[in-house]
Order: C-alpha cells, then structure tokens, then sequence
C-alpha cells in the first residue's frame, strides 16, 4: 500500500492510498466489525499480504456482479478494512474479523494479477465529533440496547453514545434494510443528516419516541 497527500488540514489535497479492493454485497463502517469467510486464492493472497505488512484493504459494496467469479464492479465509495482476527481452521478457507477505518471514494482502479481489483483511493475526511441533537436523542436508549444485546465481540468498546457520527454508524450496521440504503447513508457526510433519516425510518415503525 503506498500513501500521498497532505492528510485532511483545511486546503490541503485529501490523502490517497493504494489499496486492493474487497468488493462485497455487504457494507462496513468506521469502527465497525465485519466476519469474512475467503476461499478465492486472490483474496487469500491479499489477506497474507494485509497480514504481513500491517496494511487494510478496501471492501466495497458490490454495484455490479457478485462476489464470487468475475471482478465485481464496486460503488465508488467504501471503507478501510483492518484486520482483527484471522485464522485458518482448514487448508483453503481463511476466517477473518475485520474492524472498519477511515471511509474512500475511489480515483481509479484496474484489475490486477488473479483477477484482484486494486484501485487509488483518497481519503474522507471525518467530521469533528459532536453530540447527538436532543431532537434524536430518542435513538440512544435502542442503540443501548442493541449493543448490550450484542455485546462487545459484535459491537466492541469503548462506546461512544456521545459522537453522532458514531451512533449514525452503529445504528445502520444493524438495521434490517437492504445494503443499497446502508450505502447512501455510508455515503452521507454530515453525521446529523444521517441521525434524522434513521430517526425518521424507526419513529415510522415506533420503535422510537
């Protein structure tokens, strides 16, 4: 993986990474963790080279195609994967736990050896942390609950009920709604924007106040 740009300060240009690209029918989010099950020997590959080199990867969600055969054509915007966990319980299939970094929009990308997808990609940057509104402070008494449902191998700690984006985030990980909307409100800048859509949505099924 090879890094550029200035970082995220006011004017500078935004940072880029080279990266390969995971395209999946699922979405993952900053500071969120997703299982994988790899069998394709170009994910393989890649997986060992992440490993051994301390580097993420890209997962995107799919566009077009599937995840299986023939690269998949990615939405353009998508997250860092770090990896978390990983272990291989027969020869052939990788188990890994990733946990979601920063969010990219990809510049460009081509498929490269085996079929893998590599693509530049600059980097989002995060808005500064801010409390959820009290007009949607309604959603933090589910999200708790949610979270100790889930507990922290699904959820990990430290929470922070206190950062909108984060509650933004956790709160549409886990909403049983297609992974197309979960990727416009992955793609949403403003954290609040993204707390009133999800207030809306649960308000209209009363599973909030």
């Amino acid at each position: 993986m090879k890094a550029s740009g200035a970082g995220s300060e006011a004017g500078a240009a935004p940072a880029t990474l080279d990266i390969p690209l995971f395209p999946l029918g699922s979405v993952l989010f900053p500071g969120g963790v997703l299982p994988l099950k790899v069998f394709e020997q170009r994910y393989l590959d890649m997986a060992a080279a992440c490993l051994k080199d301390g580097t993420p990867f890209g997962v995107c969600l799919i566009a077009q195609g599937s995840e299986v055969g023939a690269p998949a054509v990615p939405h353009v915007v998508g997250t860092l994967a770090h990896i978390v966990r990983s272990d291989m319980p027969q020869l052939g299939i990788l188990l890994l736990d990733v946990r979601g970094g920063r969010r990219f929009r990809i510049v460009s990308q081509a498929v490269g050896a085996g079929g893998l997808l590599r693509a530049r990609v600059e980097l989002l940057a995060e808005p500064a942390k801010q409390a959820v509104p009290a007009a949607q402070e309604g959603l933090l008494p589910l999200l708790r609950k949610i979270a100790g449902d889930l507990g922290p191998q699904r959820m990990p700690e430290p929470h922070a009920f206190d950062d909108a984006a984060w509650v933004g985030y956790r709160l549409t990980e886990v909403m049983p709604v297609q992974a197309l909307a979960k990727q416009k409100l992955l793609e949403l800048d403003d954290p609040v924007s993204r707390l009133e859509i999800l207030f809306t949505y649960l308000a209209q099924r009363k599973l909030v106040g």
